[in-house]
C-alpha cells in the first residue's frame, strides 16, 4: 500500500518537487498552496503553478489564509497522511499541523545558514559558491528542525534564476530518496550558534548606486534577477549586465561597443546591454546610446 503525501508549495521550485512526488510511488492525496493573486501592469488573477497542476492532476487544492483558521487541522487530518512535504510554501505550519503526522521541508539552503525566506538570494549576495537542498524534519521554530538529508551544488557565477532550477530538481530527488529512507534516517541536530536568517526580499533591494561597489552591484543583479531586477537612483532598470574588467570616474560612460556600454561603478565598472529607463520600454545598449546620442564622458543621468 502506497505512503500517502500532502504536499505544501506554491512557485515553480515547489512544482518541479509535486512532479516527482506525483511520478513516484507515493500517493500524493491534496496539495496546499497560497491564494490566487494579481500578477502583471492588468493585475490578472492568477493561481500558483502548483495549483494548476493538481487540478491537472485530479488532486484536491485547498488555498486557506491562514493554516491556523478553525477546521484546517481536522480537514489536512482526514486524508490520513504518512507525511506532510512542504517547499515554498509561504506559511509556517502551527504546532496543530506539526502534531498531525511527519513533516518534511525542502530548504534551498545548507542549514543552519540561510533560514527564511529568500536564501537562493541571500547566498548569492553573500558571495557563495557552493549552495544546496536541505531536507529538515520541521519545529515551531523558522528552519531550525534536525536535519534528515543533504545535497550540495555548485552556484559560482550563476543568477538566482539558475539556481532555483537547478535545487529545484535536486529537491525533488532529495524529496523521494528521504522519503523512501525516512525510517533508516538518523536525524542531526541543527548547530544554532553558526544559524543565519534572511526575510522576504523586498522591491527596494535592487537599488544600486554608482558610489557602490562593483562586486556588490554584480551580486545583486544575479541575486535579484528577475526580481526586483537592480535600479538606478533615477529609476532606470539594468535588465542585462555583467561585471567589466575596466574601471574609471563614477557614473561616466567609460566604453561603448556595438552590443553594450560600461560605466563606473566604485572598483570597477558594469557591462550593460539592456537598459529599461522608468516607465519607458526596454532597450538594447545600442539603441540606448543612439537615442540619447551619448559618448564616452558623458553620464547616463
Amino acid at each position: 500500500m502506497s505512503k500517502k503525501v500532502i504536499f505544501m508549495g506554491t512557485p515553480d521550485y515547489a512544482l518541479t518537487i509535486l512532479k516527482a512526488l506525483v511520478e513516484s510511488e507515493f500517493e500524493v492525496v491534496a496539495v496546499y498552496t497560497q491564494p490566487d493573486k494579481p500578477v502583471g501592469r492588468k493585475k490578472v488573477i492568477t493561481p500558483p503553478v502548483v495549483k494548476t497542476y493538481a487540478l491537472e492532476k485530479n488532486i484536491p487544492v485547498f488555498q486557506p489564509i491562514n493554516l491556523k483558521d478553525d477546521g484546517i487541522k481536522d480537514q489536512i487530518s482526514a486524508f490520513k497522511p504518512d507525511y506532510i512535504i512542504v517547499a515554498a510554501y509561504g506559511q509556517i505550519l502551527p504546532k496543530s499541523i506539526l502534531d498531525i503526522t511527519h513533516c518534511i521541508n525542502l530548504h534551498a539552503s545548507i542549514l543552519p545558514k540561510f533560514r527564511g525566506a529568500s536564501p537562493i538570494q541571500e547566498a548569492i549576495l553573500q558571495g557563495e559558491n557552493l549552495s544546496g537542498v536541505t531536507a529538515m524534519s520541521m519545529s515551531e521554530g523558522l528552519d531550525d528542525g534536525d536535519m534528515l538529508a543533504f545535497s550540495f551544488v555548485d552556484i559560482k557565477d550563476k543568477s538566482s534564476n539558475e539556481v532555483f532550477e537547478i535545487l529545484a530538481d535536486v529537491a525533488a530527488n532529495l524529496a523521494l530518496k528521504t522519503l523512501r529512507n525516512f525510517n533508516d534516517i538518523n536525524p542531526i541536530a541543527q548547530f544554532n550558534a553558526l544559524s543565519s536568517k534572511c526575510g522576504k526580499v523586498k522591491k527596494s533591494d535592487g537599488l544600486v548606486k554608482f558610489s557602490d561597489d562593483i562586486i556588490e552591484v554584480e551580486q545583486k543583479l544575479r541575486a535579484y534577477t528577475p526580481w526586483p531586477g537592480i535600479f538606478l537612483e533615477d529609476g532606470t532598470k539594468i535588465l542585462s549586465a555583467k561585471k567589466a574588467q575596466i574601471s574609471g570616474n563614477l557614473g561616466e560612460i567609460l566604453d561603448i561597443k556595438d552590443d553594450s556600454f560600461t560605466i563606473g561603478f566604485s572598483g570597477g565598472s558594469l557591462e550593460i546591454y539592456e537598459i529599461q529607463e522608468a516607465a519607458k520600454k526596454p532597450l538594447k545598449a545600442k539603441e540606448y546610446i543612439n537615442g540619447k546620442r551619448l559618448k564616452v564622458g558623458d553620464r547616463i543621468y
